[in-house]
């Protein structure tokens, strides 16, 4: 029989070794493998009850419901060109300029973050946008950083722009006109400084020409008949997001329906879209909410309590500015969505205030623009540019994103302060 004690500290090196081994993924073997294998060794082991295993899952029910829906509508729309022809127009909008161009990539990362999450634009804008910059013969890196920051300065604009927001507030998404309250101003700051410094880091290659007299991209009707699905979908999320409903079912029957009528219209076989769904993705998550649970049920996040109630302590503006850093630089040693996971635990038992709220979910949500590791969405961006042949090193990254994530995380709290100052929460 195991000593408490030693079942403790087990549970934890499991726990660690397991996200640590995700994020560095030796071998080339997948974040997933890493993450289920880690389960599985503490069911195997006793560490953790089944019973405990299974609320644990069960309690991201609406994250996966939420994840399966955006993935499905994105290869909807991936199927039926609509990336494409955004990436077109834009290429053919830019009238020859480098400049121009990147700001108009820059705001189609934007709208499809916004309406359709980050994973979206990290997964599937990328590949069509390489292919529009290959066509119009340009230095393809400054747009593809677009879509990989991009992917998470924009991620706050609203609670369906990035799964993460889901995991923090799993307990509870806030209503739509007090996420709006908290988060427009800190989400507009964010895209506007991360915007800016791309702007100056890839100032040489944007002085550039490139060739506009690309091929023209139409959009046939199955995929207008998307483009206006996507348009209810967004209305029904925040509509359901005003009421105070969870997003996860909403999203996924949505997306279900827009399939079935777009499938129905085209006289396709709806099964094959659902081979291209990472399920992976899915059960990596379903992993992260058990181990999260398991080191709960432990006392660990004792810790972070007494850190979160130290911080609080601070004076509101420098608490919001050392929690939002604290968690924004974590992202890159633990990822996102484990942090995720702690940070949402951590602020329901430690009862934090409005203002430190909202910096740790800036924090979680911005700070993957630091380095890969950072976030899900920007791993999966590096596994599609070399699926491309293209390799976007560690320390490339690094160099970007060690000038772009800290001022746009410091103007993105400004603005937090800033509005909690001016708009007390009810």
């Amino acid at each position: 029989m195991i000593s408490p004690g030693l079942a403790h500290l087990l549970l934890s090196l499991i726990v660690a070794a397991s996200i640590l081994l995700m994020l560095i993924r030796p071998g080339g073997i997948a974040e997933v493998y890493w993450v289920s294998g880690g389960s599985l060794l503490l069911l195997a082991l006793r560490l953790v009850p089944p019973k405990l295993a299974g609320r644990a899952v069960a309690k991201g029910s609406d994250v996966y419901l939420f994840l399966f829906g955006m993935m499905l509508l994105s290869e909807l729309a991936q199927e039926h060109g609509v990336f494409d022809w955004l990436s077109a127009i834009a290429v053919r909008s830019a009238r020859g300029s480098c400049s121009r161009l990147f700001t108009l990539v820059y705001g189609v990362g934007t709208m499809v973050t916004i309406f359709m999450s980050n994973d979206a634009t990290a997964v599937v804008l990328t590949p069509a946008i390489l292919a529009a910059v290959r066509r119009a013969k340009a230095e393809p890196l400054p747009y593809l950083f677009v879509c990989a920051l991009i992917a998470n300065a924009a991620s706050f604009v609203l609670p369906i722009s990035n799964p993460a927001n889901l995991v923090v507030f799993h307990t509870g998404m806030p209503p739509l006109g007090q996420w709006l309250r908290s988060f427009a101003v800190p989400s507009l700051l964010s895209v506007t400084a991360t915007y800016a410094v791309m702007r100056f880091v890839f100032r040489r290659p944007l002085r550039n020409t490139i060739e506009s007299t690309v091929d023209t991209q139409t959009l046939r009707s199955e995929g207008r008949l998307v483009l206006a699905g996507l348009a209810v979908m967004v209305v029904v999320l925040l509509v359901a997001s005003w009421l105070e409903r969870d997003l996860g079912l909403p999203t996924c029957l949505a997306a279900l329906a827009i399939t079935a009528v777009v499938s129905i219209y085209t006289r396709s076989n709806p099964i094959k879209l659902a081979g291209a769904i990472s399920w992976a993705t899915l059960l990596l998550v379903a992993g992260l909410f058990l181990m999260v649970d398991a080191v709960e049920s432990i006392g660990a996040l004792h810790l972070t309590q007494s850190w979160l109630a130290w911080v609080q302590k601070l004076t509101p503006p420098a608490g919001a500015l050392v929690a939002g850093f604290a968690l924004g630089v974590g992202n890159n040693l633990v990822n996102n969505l484990p942090l995720g996971l702690i940070a949402g635990a951590t602020l329901q038992a430690a009862h934090a205030t409005a203002l430190i709220t909202n910096a740790v979910m800036i924090g979680v949500d911005l700070g993957p623009n630091l380095s890969v590791t950072g976030s899900l969405a920007t791993i999966l961006w590096l596994l599609a540019l070399r699926k491309e042949k293209l390799d976007v090193s560690v320390w490339r990254f690094l160099q970007v994103g060690a000038i772009a994530m800290p001022v746009a995380l410091f103007f993105s709290l400004g603005g937090a302060i800033l509005m909690q100052m001016l708009l007390p929460a009810r």
